[in-house]
């Protein structure tokens, strides 16, 4: 079978996984990892190579930025001891701890062992958020884990960049200190340079297909010159989206917005889908490579860097926990609420399972890499026990845990609501036109749903009546054209006009146009 074809089928296994997955309540890259391994028994499935670089680049530059993009620099600062502890300290000690079992157990070289630990060594985030956005959980769980799936991809895939080269030759572990000085400040430079002209060029943008495409090539060549210069091309990435970030989303129109958000989420999909294919394909070929007895050593081995990666985070996140609860000891009530609880430590430490970066960075490592069937065979089983088995009994400790509902966010749209409202009514103030007064009358009805987030049934039905007569709207609209009342070029202008109001009466996809009332 091609793989274009294959890639057709996957795509579409995917999209239905995903439905099964919302209504499992698991995370859908749990299923894509089964979907993925059962590639592996597919009669003619083609073998597939790809360029480490070529790898790297396709996969990891977009999601990285997608991820950066969504950080709240705000949590970021919040919580960075708590992000310090898991994006620096896990990562190191999950490397440290895999790579000797690599070394004692498999025999592979030190820096071999090294980058197998930095493979296995940074969780993702979007399992776990594909389950926990499903429960109201603090608030401060969910920040963490998203801003450690950032920081500590780029932790991971620095020391990961750093042993290749040693283990195939072109560094030497007494250069990698001051490799790692320049690529950090050299990259938060470059970040934060590239970003700025990224901005200047996106705002001279008003086409939204351009623009979409813009980003997408801006990504890449961000990443190809960061590379080619010798930077940390992960921390050019983290800086340059961040950079976009704070400023870009306000010099955009909503036209570009709505159409760049949607493209950027369908593409960080598929390169999901791709991965597991990518995994399927490979595993095949190296299950194939280890017949005979080093295939069962290298099964052992594998179950065991599982093992081990499980287990080492547990320890470090329940050992932080401990030591900064200790500390807190003599702090204030108000204090001790602010930290950590071993339930929240229960839920980080089991929210660890690998993914896209983990098959990348397996996938990326060079043909002739000492031990890489084995190192890869590893980070498969890595990222599909983590996926399976803690992602589908994710949901179970959730209620386990019983976490009371986290409102913060809520709160947070509710006031910010009201001042928008406010200000929207006093620049209107000035204005005595009979519209003016319409338009301020709607902003007066909004304003005083919004000052009462705790009636959720109020909000519920002022937005249900909207959606009600936005129904009804496009019923008369398909009449008028049906008729040869309007033609197609003014019945997609004014299709375009309810779609906006439809999305400003559902913000998240929570209500659903009403066919009766």
């Amino acid at each position: 079978m091609a793989l274009f074809e294959l890639t057709l089928i996957l795509l579409l296994i995917a999209v239905a996984l995903t439905a099964v997955s919302r209504w499992l309540e698991v995370p859908y890259p749990s299923l894509l990892a089964l979907a993925g391994v059962g590639l592996a028994f597919v009669p003619g499935a083609p073998v597939i190579e790809i360029d480490p670089e070529l790898a790297l680049a396709l996969f990891i530059a977009p999601v990285l930025l997608d991820s950066a993009y969504d950080t709240s620099l705000r949590d970021l600062k919040r919580y960075r001891l708590s992000l310090a502890l898991l994006a620096l300290g896990a990562v190191v000690f999950t490397t440290v701890v895999v790579a000797f079992v690599g070394w004692k157990m498999a025999g592979l070289p030190i820096a071999a062992a090294i980058a197998l630990g930095a493979i296995v060594a940074p969780p993702d985030a979007v399992a776990a958020s594909a389950v926990l956005s499903q429960f109201k959980v603090p608030h401060r769980i969910t920040a963490i884990l998203q801003g450690e799936s950032l920081l500590n991809d780029a932790t991971a895939l620095l020391i990961y960049r750093i042993s290749v080269s040693t283990a195939v030759g072109t560094l030497m572990l007494k250069d990698a200190v001051p490799l790692i000085l320049l690529a950090t400040v050299g990259s938060v430079v470059a970040g934060y340079l590239f970003g700025r002209a990224s901005l200047l060029t996106l705002t001279r943008i008003e086409d939204a297909a351009s623009s979409t495409v813009v980003q997408f090539a801006g990504t890449f060549a961000v990443w190809i010159i960061a590379d080619k210069l010798g930077l940390s091309a992960i921390i050019t990435i983290v800086v340059y989206a961040i950079t976009i970030a704070r400023t870009g989303p306000r010099r955009m129109s909503a036209r570009r917005r709505v159409s760049a958000y949607s493209v950027w989420e369908s593409a960080v999909f598929v390169l999901n889908v791709l991965a597991f294919v990518l995994m399927g394909l490979q595993a095949r070929s190296i299950v194939g490579r280890l017949a005979g007895d080093g295939q069962g050593e290298a099964f052992v081995f594998a179950a065991t860097v599982l093992a081990v990666v499980v287990v080492a985070r547990l320890v470090w996140v329940a050992g932080y926990v401990a030591v900064i609860r200790w500390f807190a000891r003599n702090d204030s009530e108000e204090e001790k609420q602010d930290a950590p609880t071993f339930a929240g430590a229960a839920l980080v430490g089991w929210c660890g399972m690998r993914g896209l970066v983990t098959l990348v960075a397996a996938i990326a490592l060079p043909a002739g890499f000492p031990g890489r069937d084995p190192i890869v065979l590893a980070a498969f089983a890595v990222v599909l026990g983590t996926l399976v088995l803690q992602g589908m009994s994710l949901k179970a400790l959730l209620r386990w845990l019983n976490f009371p509902r986290d409102t913060t966010i809520d709160r947070e749209v509710a006031e910010a609501r009201v001042a928008i409202m406010q200000a929207a009514l006093d620049v209107l103030s000035r204005k005595t036109s009979s519209a003016a007064a319409v338009v301020r009358e709607q902003y007066e009805a909004q304003r005083r749903i919004a000052e009462n987030p705790d009636d959720a049934q109020a909000a519920t039905e002022y937005d249900r009546l909207r959606l009600y007569a936005i129904k009804r709207q496009r019923d008369t609209l398909e009449e008028l054209r049906s008729n040869d009342t309007i033609g197609d070029e003014a019945y997609h202008r004014l299709e375009e006009e309810i779609d906006w109001s439809e999305l400003a009466a559902s913000p998240a996809g929570s209500f659903q146009p009403l066919t009766t009332y």
